[in-house]
C-alpha cells in the first residue's frame, strides 16, 4: 500500500490495527478468502480443536470425510473432490486430470483471465493479449512451459466456436475459464456464452473447467454453478473455502477425478491436512446458514448505491461493477490489472488509507458478512473527502504546470 505497506498486528471482524494501534476498516479481506470476516469465531474455535490433538499426520483422518461431503453438498452436481493447498496448484491438478481424461494435452484459456502464478497458464495477462499465441507475463518463464496453451477472448461466442470445432485435430484437452473474470476487471458472462461452452465441450470431448478460485463461496454457496446453472466437468476452489486457511480443492465428475487411482499422480505433504479441513467444514457450516447470501447481495448493492453516488457527485471518471459481494472500480478509459489499475485510483487508496480505510491496488473490493451498512455509510463519507482533495491537487497541478509562451 502507498505511502507505505501497511503491517498488521491484529484482524477481526471487517477491520485490522496495524502496529501502531491504529484500526482500518478492511475491503482487502485477504485478497477475497475472508467471506465471514476475519478470526470468525466458529473458524477459529474449530481449527483450535483440531491443533490440540494433531497439525499434519501424513495418514488418514475424519477430518477428510466430514469436510468432503460439506464440500460436496454445497457444489451443483459434484462427485468427487481431491484436496491440495493452493488455487495455483488446484488449476494445475485440473489440467492433469482433463488431460488423462481425453488423451489430450492443449489448453485453450482466456486473455486477462488468471488461473495462478505457475508457468503453464501466466500468460496472455495484458488487454491486448487477443492472438491465439500465449504472450508470456513473467521474466523467467520458458517458452515451452505455455507452448500448450491456446488464448481466446471472455464473451466472444463466435471465436470460441470456431476455435472448439477443431478441437481434436488441434488435442484440445480442456477449457478453463473465470466465469466471472474476477482479476480481469469483475467481467460477467454474456447471455449463453457459459452454456455455449458447455454445450461445444460437449459436443467435442473437452473437459470444461471453471476456476472459482475467487468466486467460490463469494457469489452464491454452489458458485458459478449455481449463480448461472451451467455445470463444468470441473471446478477449482480455494480463497474462501477455508476461511482464512490455507487450502484449496478440485471437484467435479467421477469418472475424471478418480483418475487419482488409476495412474494420474496427486501427491503433495499438506494436501488435506486435518488443521486446514477443519477450516474448510467450519467455513462451509457458515456458507450453509440461511440468508448468508442474500446479506452479502444486499450489502454488495448497498455498497455499489453509495460509492456510485459518490462517484458521480465528483464527477469521478469511473464507475463500479458488482456481482454479489464482489465488485471493482473501472476507471475510464483506462485498462484495470490484477496488479493494480494506477492513476485515479492509486490516489484514492492512497487516501483511504490516510483515512482509515484499506483498498485494494487493483480496484477490487471484497465484502464480508461482517460489514455493516454503517461501515457503508463512513466510507462513501470519507471517499467523498478525499475524492474532493484528489481533485484539489490535480487543480494544483495544473496551475503549477509551465505554459505555452511563459
Amino acid at each position: 500500500m502507498r505511502p507505505v505497506p501497511l503491517f498488521v498486528e491484529s484482524a477481526r471482524g471487517a477491520h485490522v490495527r496495524d502496529l501502531d494501534g491504529d484500526r482500518y476498516l478492511d475491503y482487502v479481506m485477504a485478497w477475497g478468502p475472508l467471506v465471514h470476516g476475519h478470526s470468525h469465531p466458529h473458524i477459529v474455535d474449530s481449527v483450535a480443536r483440531v491443533m490440540t490433538s494433531m497439525q499434519v499426520v501424513g495418514m488418514g483422518h475424519r477430518l477428510e470425510y466430514e469436510a468432503a461431503e460439506a464440500l460436496l453438498e454445497s457444489v451443483p452436481g459434484a462427485e468427487r473432490v481431491v484436496w491440495t493447498n493452493t488455487g495455483t496448484e488446484a488449476v494445475q491438478v485440473a489440467l492433469r486430470l482433463a488431460r488423462a481424461a481425453t488423451g489430450r494435452h492443449r489448453i485453450v484459456k482466456f486473455a486477462k483471465a488468471y488461473h495462478g502464478w505457475q508457468d503453464s497458464v501466466y500468460a496472455s495477462m495484458a488487454a491486448d493479449d487477443t492472438s491465439e499465441a500465449a504472450v508470456p507475463a513473467s521474466r523467467g518463464q520458458s517458452p515451452n512451459a505455455y507452448a500448450d496453451l491456446i488464448i481466446s477472448r471472455f464473451n466472444d461466442i463466435a471465436a470460441i466456436t470456431t476455435l472448439l470445432a477443431g478441437a481434436q485435430e488441434r488435442r484440445i484437452a480442456a477449457v478453463v475459464v473465470d466465469p466471472v473474470m474476477s482479476n480481469g476487471g469483475v467481467l460477467i458472462p454474456v447471455p449463453g456464452f457459459l452454456e455455449t461452452l458447455r454445450e461445444l465441450c460437449d459436443s467435442y470431448g473437452v473437459v470444461l473447467i471453471f476456476d472459482e478460485v475467487i468466486t467460490g463461496f463469494r457469489i452464491a454457496r454452489g458458485g458459478a454453478a449455481e449463480r448461472f446453472g451451467v455445470r463444468p466437468d470441473l471446478s477449482v476452489f480455494g480463497k474462501a473455502i477455508a476461511g482464512g486457511f490455507t487450502q484449496s480443492a478440485v471437484v467435479g465428475r467421477a469418472d475424471i477425478i478418480d483418475l487419482v487411482e488409476d495412474g494420474v499422480t496427486h501427491a503433495r505433504t499438506f494436501n488435506g491436512n486435518p488443521v486446514a479441513l477443519a477450516a474448510v467444514k467450519a467455513a462451509m457450516e457458515l456458507s450453509a446458514a440461511p440468508g448468508v447470501y442474500e446479506k452479502l447481495d444486499e450489502l454488495g448493492a448497498a455498497f455499489e448505491e453509495a460509492i456510485t453516488d459518490v462517484l458521480r457527485s465528483a464527477g469521478t471518471p469511473g464507475s463500479l461493477r458488482r456481482v454479489g459481494s464482489l465488485l471493482q472500480f473501472v476507471p475510464r478509459d483506462q485498462a484495470t490489472s490484477l496488479h493494480g489499475t494506477g492513476g485515479l485510483w492509486s490516489e484514492v487508496t492512497e487516501g483511504m488509507l490516510e483515512a482509515g480505510v484499506v483498498f485494494m491496488p487493483s480496484g477490487k473490493i471484497f465484502l464480508s458478512t461482517v460489514h455493516t451498512v454503517a461501515d457503508i455509510q463512513e466510507t462513501a463519507v470519507r471517499l467523498r473527502r478525499v475524492l474532493q482533495q484528489v481533485s484539489a491537487r490535480s487543480v494544483q497541478r495544473v496551475l503549477r504546470s509551465p505554459r505555452p509562451g511563459r
